[in-house]
């Protein structure tokens, strides 16, 4: 697709829209507002892989590589049909072709910094006048692209903080912590680059995933490197339609073939619910004890139906003593046993494990994590599976992000601009002017707006792109440090 249709209509004109004699726009990318409990800070992350792949690979290969008469007859064709014939001029077009490259400045902060609401991520310019109009141009792109990859990895850091809380309130091992959160969301994301960089967000703070591409996205655009690094891990593990070939009537049978003879050691997950969660946990598990605490490893089972919370934990309202009413972690306590943690919790054998991983939330994830510390046991009984109903279940206003223009410049002049619509709540107030964000190498502590260009030149933002050229590059590892430094910190 030619890269220079990738922009809402009403950008294409904005150009002749502006005073004449416009020189700069300067814009910036904030979140405005959580609509998430609790989170009051939003992960950066996502701009280095638009710098990549659009700012350069979309560019290069499909607007600057192409004959320029292509390009623009393409344009025309696209635009004349859309808004009418001579609706715009397309010099502007030609002279950034001729050009050769994106003559814009980023200036950004860390990827994997935690940013405080109504303070911006990153900054935006043109450097040459004559191509103002790139500014708000890219916009929509931008826009479209960066707000998942944020929002996931905000998502992402959450659930680390309650596991990380509970683990530590129950005495569980902190580097089991990694893979309690286990990516099961690539099916149900909104296409494929969604997955991608959904999947990207959730390996900031954790380790396990089913999203097996999320581990090329960040060795592609993050200098992962999984000979080097974990960059992700799972473990073999079963499907339905595994479990329904192996017939309802041996179902025993299909479990004892799995732990004996396609997988005697090492982990493996094999759901349990096809037919009868609470007849796996009562009859099959207690009768293959013996073969499953003699394994080399352990065996996650994985009930993937009802109300987790009940499940995992048990349902008062179910009758006495039934399994139900003790719920899927005291019953394999009653077969398995196993030991208490430093803090006196109950911990499952190694050789027995839970993994649940439908319609998990946030709020679930808290909710089983108090019910199981209130019945004496370790949060690290269980492993998550984090789905698109939590990564898919959001939209660019779940942190209100918008990219604004605040500064501009005519013949010369300096002027800051800004926005603050009567009929709204107080979200749409927009900076004003030159920004500088001020703080520490792992903490954003205040912004300034309408500072002078000498001011606007310090600061926590850094300039990462410019004319075409990425000048500063980080990496997952990079990453992952920020984010613990962060989180230790939060904690």
């Amino acid at each position: 697709m030619n890269t220079i249709h990738l922009s809402d209509g009403y950008k294409v004109d904005h150009r002749n829209q502006y005073p004449k004699g416009t020189e700069l726009v300067y814009a910036n990318w904030t979140p405005r507002k959580s609509r998430i409990k609790g989170i009051d800070k939003i992960v950066f992350f996502g701009l280095q892989y638009f710098i990549k792949k659009y700012l350069q690979t979309e560019f290069d290969q499909n607007f600057f590589a192409q004959p320029k008469v292509a390009v623009i007859n393409r344009y025309k064709r696209r635009i004349s049909s859309y808004l009418g014939a001579n609706a715009i001029t397309y010099e502007h077009v030609a002279a950034l072709h001729d050009l050769g490259y994106l003559p814009i400045e980023i200036k950004a902060l860390p990827e994997g910094m935690l940013t405080p609401i109504r303070m911006p991520m990153f900054t935006i310019k043109n450097t040459l006048p004559e191509f103002f109009w790139i500014t708000n141009f890219l916009e929509t792109i931008l826009s479209c692209i960066i707000w998942l990859p944020c929002t996931s990895a905000t998502t992402s850091l959450a659930y680390r903080k309650i596991l990380n809380r509970y683990a530590e309130k129950t005495g569980g091992d902190p580097e089991f912590i990694p893979l309690q959160a286990h990516d099961f969301s690539f099916r149900g994301m909104a296409g494929l680059e969604a997955a991608l960089m959904s999947g990207a967000g959730h390996l900031l703070n954790f380790q396990g995933t089913d999203t097996i591409p999320a581990i090329d996205f960040l060795e592609q655009y993050y200098n992962a490197d999984c000979d080097e690094e974990i960059v992700a891990l799972s473990v073999p593990a079963t499907e339905h339609s595994v479990m329904c070939m192996g017939t309802q009537n041996d179902e025993i049978g299909t479990f004892t073939r799995l732990i004996t003879e396609t997988y005697p050691n090492g982990i493996v997950s094999i759901v349990a619910d096809t037919w009868d969660f609470w007849k796996v946990i009562t009859e099959y598990l207690p009768a293959l004890s013996m073969q499953i605490m003699a394994r080399d490893g352990k065996v996650v089972i994985r009930p993937d139906s009802g109300d987790p919370v009940k499940i995992i934990c048990g349902d008062p309202n179910a009758i006495p003593n039934t399994p139900a009413y003790k719920g899927a972690v005291e019953c394999l306590w009653e077969t398995f046993g196993g030991t208490f943690t430093k803090k006196g919790y109950k911990l499952l054998d190694e050789h027995i494990g839970l993994i649940y991983g439908d319609s998990i939330t946030l709020e679930r994830c808290e909710t089983i994590c108090q019910q199981l510390e209130v019945k004496g046991f370790a949060s690290t009984n269980l492993v998550f599976g984090i789905g698109s109903y939590t990564y898919q279940y959001v939209t660019r206003d779940t942190f209100g992000f918008a990219m604004k223009a605040t500064y501009g410049e005519v013949n010369g002049k300096g002027r800051a601009i800004f926005k603050n619509p009567k009929t709204d709540d107080g979200t749409k107030i927009s900076a004003k002017g030159l920004i500088r964000l001020n703080g520490t190498k792992t903490e954003v502590l205040s912004m300034q707006d309408e500072v002078s260009q000498t001011e606007e030149m310090g600061g926590l933002l850094e300039v990462v792109y410019r004319d075409g050229q990425l000048l500063k590059e980080t990496s997952l590892k990079e990453i992952r440090q920020l984010l613990n430094q962060q989180l230790t910190k939060c904690l």
